[in-house]
């Protein structure tokens, strides 16, 4: 919500100074562009960082950062095409704590510093955020306000993420309680054959299933941030983030006038098929009339088909909307000629 909140910002209130100058209003446009592309940036940059992907290199980072002054653009790339080793490969099959690769080993590795790609960028937004600022094509206060707002809340976004990452369960912790579990699923035949005879083989099989279940279910809840079925789609928040921010982008802030005055604009509908050039043309007093007699086509005059259609006339609206009045103060609005005609039986 945050990125939709400040590139709507951006790129509606921050004007384009086309007035002065082709070429400035032209620089006025390519920076909120930029600046929008920066918000999809930051979201990008965040997911390989919680997936320890330190650098740019990536299909869908490269072409966003790749501009920037950033550590990450000016550091070294690991070769990761390495055979995997066979053993490890069963290891992290069966989930044993100490065959899991440590997806840190690509930061510590790194001969230069990596930095922190979505804390630079955030710094290239406040960037921008001063000069627009500054140069006063961004004039409001309270939206000035939000806007720092958002930068806030990206920054408060990458500690929260950062801190559930670097807050696993000890190692030593997962090696006790992975020890403690196949000891026991090894042991569970021997202590259920005299009970159950040639059935331990499948009870043992069924009861190993649960219990090694229980366990990865705890490991996998350590870090959602992976690329496991059962993680949190960050790809998909990534590509949604770019494909709302595309929206915003794709047409210029119109006016508010053109809005309102179009001619398929039907103000009053279902009361009037009336267009805004149509209700132009009338009084004041006539709107309101057509106002007070809307509310009605909400209530039991629907359901004996009295409310007045699309296309009908305001006046039409106002005289039925006061004949209902005028029945409701003799005590038989709703009951039509029915109504009459059980009174004249009566008599």
């Amino acid at each position: 919500m945050a990125s939709q909140n400040l590139a709507r910002l951006i790129w509606i209130h921050v004007d384009e100074r086309h007035e002065k100058g082709g070429e400035l209003g032209k620089q006025d446009l390519l920076a909120k562009i930029n600046c929008l592309n920066l918000i999809a940036a930051y979201a990008v940059a965040l997911k390989h960082k919680l997936r320890f992907e330190p650098y740019i290199h990536y299909d869908d980072l490269k072409h966003l950062v790749g501009h920037l002054d950033t550590f990450a653009r000016d550091a070294d790339q690991l070769d990761d095409k390495k055979k995997p080793n066979v053993f490890k490969t069963a290891g992290q099959f069966l989930g044993l704590p100490m065959a899991e690769s440590n997806p840190r080993k690509v930061l510590k590795r790194s001969r230069v510093p990596l930095g922190n790609l979505p804390l630079e960028i955030l710094n290239h937004l406040s960037v921008y955020m001063k000069s627009i600022y500054d140069n006063g094509t961004f004039k409001v206060s309270i939206y000035q306000t939000q806007s720092l707002n958002a930068l806030t809340t990206f920054n408060d976004v990458l500690v929260g993420t950062d801190r559930i990452l670097n807050t696993p369960l000890p190692i030593a912790y997962s090696i006790a309680i992975s020890q403690i579990t196949w000891v026991y699923i090894i042991l569970l035949p021997f202590q259920l054959y005299k009970l159950l005879g040639y059935i331990t083989i499948p009870a043992s099989v069924f009861a190993a299933y649960i219990i090694l279940g229980i366990a990865l279910i705890g490991r996998e809840i350590e870090n959602p941030f992976g690329d496991d079925v059962n993680d949190l789609p960050l790809d998909t928040f990534c590509l949604q983030i770019r494909k709302d921010i595309d929206i915003i982008m794709s047409k210029p802030a119109t006016s508010f006038e053109e809005v309102v005055m179009h001619p398929d604009n039907q103000l009053l509908y279902p009361l009037s098929n009336l267009g805004s050039a149509g209700w132009a043309a009338k009084t004041v007093d006539e709107i309101r009339d057509a106002l007070a007699s809307k509310p009605g086509l909400h209530f039991p005059l629907v359901e004996h088909n009295e409310h007045p259609k699309p296309g009908h006339s305001v006046g039409t609206s106002t005289r039925r909307q006061k004949t209902y009045e005028d029945r409701a103060e003799r005590g038989d609005a709703g009951h039509d000629g029915h109504s009459s005609s059980v009174g004249d039986s009566g008599d």
